[in-house]
């Protein structure tokens, strides 16, 4: 947990700067954010935009996901405030904006990792603006920011943009606990 709040803290210098929502562009993100922390860990909860049923395989695909998905899906943030993942599979999810820079770096990242991971995890993407209310309750305040989540255990916040091989050092120290 260490490793991953020194590699959050590098680069959230930079992505406060180029990536933080203005004024105009997401207005309500900024407003009454909560976040859940616990031993220096940001939790957060999912969401999906997909209309088909929880799945016992990953799609090998970014999955675009709405607060309703996210909901069926991955954990029903309205009614608890303990997390318990919905998934049968291990899940990432992606909180961009179309019009970060940093993030459009991480799309084909994380769609390359969709197809080496397969097997064993399932990769979404939601999309801040439009899921301002997803993105508040989890905390967003920068993008973009990675979510992974393991079947068993919270889910661990990566802030900023990375090159593919950090992500997969995160997916091995979260995920698969090495």
């Amino acid at each position: 947990m260490k490793i991953m709040n020194i590699i959050t803290l590098l680069p959230l210098i930079w992505l406060l700067t180029f990536c933080s929502p203005n004024n105009n562009q997401s207005k309500d993100v900024n407003k009454n954010n909560e976040t859940v922390q616990n031993d220096n860990t940001q939790k957060t909860y999912d969401i999906q935009v997909s209309n088909s049923s929880t799945s016992n395989k990953p799609s090998g695909k970014v999955e675009y996901l709405t607060t309703e998905d996210f909901i069926n899906k991955v954990f029903d943030y309205r009614n608890s405030t303990a997390w318990n993942y919905k998934g049968k599979v291990h899940c990432i999810i992606d909180f961009y904006a179309d019009w970060c820079g940093p993030c459009k770096r991480v799309a084909p990242i994380m769609e390359q990792l969709a197809q080496d991971y397969s097997k064993d995890i399932q990769f979404y993407k939601v999309d801040t603006d439009k899921e301002q209310d997803l993105a508040r309750a989890f905390g967003i305040k920068s993008i973009p920011t990675i979510m992974i989540c393991p079947l068993n255990g919270d889910p661990v916040m990566a802030i900023g943009a990375y090159p593919k091989e950090e992500y997969q050092k995160m997916i091995s120290q979260v995920i698969y606990k090495q």
